[in-house]
Protein backbone atom coordinates (compact mmCIF):
# COMPACT_ATOMS: atom_id res chain seq x y z
CA UNK A 1 0.00 0.00 0.00
CA UNK A 2 1.55 3.34 -1.02
CA UNK A 3 2.44 5.69 1.81
CA UNK A 4 3.01 9.29 0.65
CA UNK A 5 4.88 10.32 3.80
CA UNK A 6 7.26 7.37 3.61
CA UNK A 7 7.81 8.12 -0.07
CA UNK A 8 8.49 11.77 0.73
CA UNK A 9 10.95 10.95 3.49
CA UNK A 10 12.84 8.03 1.93
CA UNK A 11 12.14 7.57 -1.77
CA UNK A 12 11.58 11.05 -3.17
CA UNK A 13 13.70 13.11 -0.76
CA UNK A 14 16.84 14.38 -2.46
CA UNK A 15 19.87 16.47 -1.56
CA UNK A 16 19.22 20.00 -2.76
CA UNK A 17 21.68 22.71 -3.72
CA UNK A 18 19.32 25.26 -5.32
CA UNK A 19 16.51 26.93 -3.44
CA UNK A 20 13.26 28.72 -4.11
CA UNK A 21 12.83 32.08 -2.42
CA UNK A 22 10.31 30.88 0.13
CA UNK A 23 11.03 31.46 3.82
CA UNK A 24 10.93 28.74 6.46
CA UNK A 25 8.93 29.95 9.48
CA UNK A 26 10.49 29.75 12.93
CA UNK A 27 7.57 27.69 14.25
CA UNK A 28 8.38 25.00 11.65
CA UNK A 29 12.00 24.96 12.86
CA UNK A 30 10.74 24.53 16.41
CA UNK A 31 8.53 21.62 15.32
CA UNK A 32 11.47 20.10 13.43
CA UNK A 33 13.62 20.18 16.56
CA UNK A 34 10.88 18.72 18.75
CA UNK A 35 10.43 15.84 16.29
CA UNK A 36 14.20 15.28 16.19
CA UNK A 37 14.58 14.91 19.95
CA UNK A 38 11.95 12.17 20.05
CA UNK A 39 14.35 9.69 18.42
CA UNK A 40 16.31 7.37 20.73
CA UNK A 41 19.84 8.08 21.94
CA UNK A 42 22.04 6.28 24.49
CA UNK A 43 20.54 6.92 27.94
CA UNK A 44 18.47 9.71 26.39
CA UNK A 45 21.66 11.79 26.28
CA UNK A 46 20.51 14.08 23.43
CA UNK A 47 23.84 15.75 22.59
CA UNK A 48 22.60 17.53 19.44
CA UNK A 49 22.78 21.33 19.51
CA UNK A 50 21.51 23.40 16.58
CA UNK A 51 22.01 26.94 15.36
CA UNK A 52 19.48 27.87 12.66
CA UNK A 53 21.12 30.53 10.49
CA UNK A 54 18.66 32.53 8.41
CA UNK A 55 19.43 36.22 8.96
CA UNK A 56 21.59 38.20 6.53
CA UNK A 57 24.11 38.83 9.33
CA UNK A 58 24.24 35.14 10.19
CA UNK A 59 24.75 34.15 6.56
CA UNK A 60 27.45 36.80 6.19
CA UNK A 61 29.32 35.25 9.11
CA UNK A 62 28.82 31.66 7.92
CA UNK A 63 29.42 31.75 4.17
CA UNK A 64 33.16 32.63 4.33
CA UNK A 65 33.69 29.59 6.59
CA UNK A 66 32.36 27.26 3.89
CA UNK A 67 34.39 25.49 1.21
CA UNK A 68 34.13 27.34 -2.10
CA UNK A 69 31.69 24.80 -3.57
CA UNK A 70 29.28 25.20 -0.66
CA UNK A 71 29.16 28.99 -0.42
CA UNK A 72 26.47 29.86 -2.96
CA UNK A 73 24.05 27.10 -1.93
CA UNK A 74 24.48 28.13 1.71
CA UNK A 75 24.06 31.81 0.92
CA UNK A 76 20.81 31.19 -1.00
CA UNK A 77 19.25 28.57 1.30
CA UNK A 78 16.47 30.02 3.45
CA UNK A 79 18.01 28.38 6.54
CA UNK A 80 21.29 26.65 7.27
CA UNK A 81 21.22 24.43 10.34
CA UNK A 82 24.55 24.02 12.08
CA UNK A 83 24.37 20.59 13.71
CA UNK A 84 26.78 20.26 16.60
CA UNK A 85 27.18 17.92 19.56
CA UNK A 86 27.80 19.00 23.13
CA UNK A 87 30.84 17.39 24.73
CA UNK A 88 29.28 18.16 28.12
CA UNK A 89 25.97 16.46 27.25
CA UNK A 90 26.29 14.25 30.34
CA UNK A 91 25.67 17.28 32.58
CA UNK A 92 21.96 17.14 31.64
CA UNK A 93 21.52 13.43 32.39
CA UNK A 94 20.38 14.14 35.93
CA UNK A 95 17.19 15.44 34.28
CA UNK A 96 17.12 13.46 31.03
CA UNK A 97 17.84 10.08 32.65
CA UNK A 98 16.88 10.85 36.24
CA UNK A 99 16.03 7.28 37.23
CA UNK A 100 19.73 6.37 37.01
CA UNK A 101 21.76 8.79 39.16
CA UNK A 102 25.12 7.41 37.94
CA UNK A 103 24.36 7.67 34.22
CA UNK A 104 26.86 10.47 33.63
CA UNK A 105 29.68 8.16 34.72
CA UNK A 106 28.87 5.85 31.80
CA UNK A 107 30.14 8.55 29.42
CA UNK A 108 32.97 10.20 31.33
CA UNK A 109 35.62 7.47 31.65
CA UNK A 110 37.91 9.42 29.34
CA UNK A 111 37.70 12.44 27.03
CA UNK A 112 37.80 10.04 24.06
CA UNK A 113 34.84 8.03 25.41
CA UNK A 114 32.87 11.23 25.99
CA UNK A 115 33.59 12.49 22.49
CA UNK A 116 32.75 9.13 20.90
CA UNK A 117 29.37 9.08 22.65
CA UNK A 118 28.65 12.69 21.71
CA UNK A 119 29.62 12.16 18.08
CA UNK A 120 27.76 8.84 17.74
CA UNK A 121 24.53 10.06 19.31
CA UNK A 122 24.76 13.52 17.73
CA UNK A 123 25.16 11.88 14.31
CA UNK A 124 22.18 9.66 15.03
CA UNK A 125 20.17 12.77 15.87
CA UNK A 126 21.38 14.46 12.66
CA UNK A 127 19.83 11.57 10.74
CA UNK A 128 16.56 12.03 12.64
CA UNK A 129 16.77 15.75 11.86
CA UNK A 130 16.94 15.15 8.10
CA UNK A 131 14.10 12.60 8.15
CA UNK A 132 11.94 14.92 10.28
CA UNK A 133 12.64 17.86 7.97
CA UNK A 134 11.57 15.83 4.96
CA UNK A 135 8.43 14.62 6.78
CA UNK A 136 7.55 18.29 7.40
CA UNK A 137 7.84 19.06 3.69
CA UNK A 138 11.26 20.69 3.80
CA UNK A 139 14.05 19.87 1.39
CA UNK A 140 17.54 19.31 2.79
CA UNK A 141 21.09 19.85 1.65
CA UNK A 142 23.34 18.19 4.25
CA UNK A 143 27.04 18.85 3.76
CA UNK A 144 30.56 18.83 5.05
CA UNK A 145 33.04 21.22 3.50
CA UNK A 146 33.44 23.91 6.13
CA UNK A 147 35.89 25.03 8.81
CA UNK A 148 34.33 23.26 11.81
CA UNK A 149 36.38 24.93 14.57
CA UNK A 150 35.74 28.37 13.05
CA UNK A 151 32.00 27.68 12.72
CA UNK A 152 31.87 26.52 16.35
CA UNK A 153 33.73 29.63 17.50
CA UNK A 154 31.46 31.96 15.49
CA UNK A 155 28.11 30.39 16.37
CA UNK A 156 28.67 28.63 19.70
CA UNK A 157 31.26 30.85 21.44
CA UNK A 158 32.36 29.60 24.82
CA UNK A 159 30.42 26.34 24.48
CA UNK A 160 31.68 22.78 24.64
CA UNK A 161 30.27 22.06 21.19
CA UNK A 162 31.92 20.53 18.13
CA UNK A 163 30.26 21.02 14.74
CA UNK A 164 29.38 17.76 12.99
CA UNK A 165 27.68 18.86 9.76
CA UNK A 166 25.60 21.59 8.21
CA UNK A 167 22.23 21.16 6.57
CA UNK A 168 20.62 23.71 4.28
CA UNK A 169 16.84 23.76 4.65
CA UNK A 170 14.06 25.20 2.57
CA UNK A 171 12.09 24.47 -0.53
CA UNK A 172 14.39 23.14 -3.22
CA UNK A 173 14.32 23.91 -6.90
CA UNK A 174 13.48 20.46 -8.26
CA UNK A 175 14.09 21.56 -11.86
CA UNK A 176 17.88 21.51 -11.36
CA UNK A 177 18.23 18.14 -9.64
CA UNK A 178 20.61 15.67 -11.24
CA UNK A 179 19.41 12.11 -11.80
CA UNK A 180 19.55 10.04 -8.62
CA UNK A 181 22.87 8.26 -8.18
CA UNK A 182 22.96 4.47 -7.75
CA UNK A 183 22.65 2.78 -4.38
CA UNK A 184 24.19 -0.44 -3.09
CA UNK A 185 22.01 -3.53 -3.18
CA UNK A 186 21.12 -5.50 -0.08
CA UNK A 187 23.49 -8.25 -1.21
CA UNK A 188 26.40 -5.83 -1.59
CA UNK A 189 26.02 -4.23 1.83
CA UNK A 190 24.35 -6.73 4.13
CA UNK A 191 24.70 -10.16 5.64
CA UNK A 192 22.16 -12.10 7.63
CA UNK A 193 23.93 -14.18 10.30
Amino acid sequence: MPDPVMDQVFLHGRTHSAWREKPVPDDLLRKLFMMTVMGPTSANCLPLRVAFVSSPDGKEALVPLMAAGNREKTRTAPVTAILAYDLAFYEKLDRLYAHEPNAASWFTGSPAATRDAALRNGSLQAGYFIMAARALGLDCGPMGGFDAPAVAKAFFPGRTYEVNLLCNLGYGDHSVLHPRLPRLSFEEACVVV
